[in-house]
């Protein structure tokens, strides 16, 4: 009789395995399921991976590395990390930083001063285009565009009004610049693009600061890159410009244009009397 129940009990021991073994592999089998359904699902839901740069892009950013290389390394650093006394970290400073400093000519910089002027500009339009997307490609804003169309649907009254509030107490109500401390200064935007200003609002070159979409729209910012080249007009419907300067010198001339009809009625009456 024992050895009629030792087979059985083996036998219902290898039957228990089997089930276990089925049970662990529908286990397996139902979480490998749900696994594949949640991983549809989020790829679905999650946009797609950034495309791989194209060629074009990619000899670009070659371009610009190598420009990089041999004319802004000495002062950047090999891995755009800055030298001390010479010139700031370019990591995260954006395609922006770069298209201002280089297209203004500020960039290279001749010498250490207390800012870097606008001078001739080094590089053509490709070489800077060609620098800002290598520096750019370690993040920070990119390089602007205003065109035309943005320009002629501007708020102009919306733009002087941000201008006067945001600009005028360093560059002046005309935008013809003003002296800042520590021999700075606010320099004229006569010569400044609209893509140039739009990149100073967005870098916050030298003295200036960074105007962020917490303090300026992209509408208001375009706003108030209408209402400077309105002010680069020369339309004086009162007369004489003056040199745009604002309401003291145009006091000035008033003055002294009566002053000088007073004196000559003097001397008039005089020689009449």
């Amino acid at each position: 009789m024992s050895a009629t129940v030792k087979p059985s009990q083996a036998a219902a021991k290898a039957a228990e395995k089997r089930t276990a073994r089925k049970g662990v592999v529908r286990r397996a089998g139902a979480l490998a399921g749900a696994l594949a359904v949640v991983g549809t699902m989020y790829s679905m839901a999650t946009p797609g991976v950034a495309e791989e740069p194209t060629s074009g892009a990619s000899d670009q950013i070659k371009a610009g590395q190598e420009i990089y290389d041999k004319s802004c390394i000495t002062c950047h650093g090999a891995n755009l990390e800055g030298v001390t006394d010479r010139g700031p970290a370019l990591a995260g400073v954006g395609s922006a930083a770069v298209y201002f400093q280089v297209s203004t000519g500020r960039m290279p910089m001749a010498q250490q001063g207390p800012q870097a002027p606008r001078k001739q500009v080094f590089f053509d339009h490709d070489q800077i285009a060609a620098l800002s997307a290598y520096v750019g490609q370690y993040g920070g804003p990119e390089t602007p565009k205003v065109t035309e169309e943005d320009l002629s649907k501007a708020n102009l009254a919306d733009g002087g009004e941000l201008f006067r509030l945001n600009c005028a107490s360093c560059h002046s109500f005309t935008a013809q610049g003003g002296a800042l401390s520590s021999g700075k200064h606010a320099p004229a935007l006569k010569n400044a693009s609209p893509a140039q200003i739009y990149a100073a609002m967005l870098t916050g070159p030298q003295n200036m600061p960074v105007f962020g979409p917490n303090q300026l729209s992209d509408e208001e910012k375009k706003n108030i890159i209408a209402y400077v080249e309105m002010l680069k007009k020369n339309n004086n419907p009162g007369g004489a410009s003056i040199g745009r300067t604002g309401p003291v010198p145009e006091s000035l001339v008033i003055w002294l244009g009566a002053m000088s009809v007073l004196l000559v009625g003097t001397i008039w009456i005089a020689g009449k009397s």
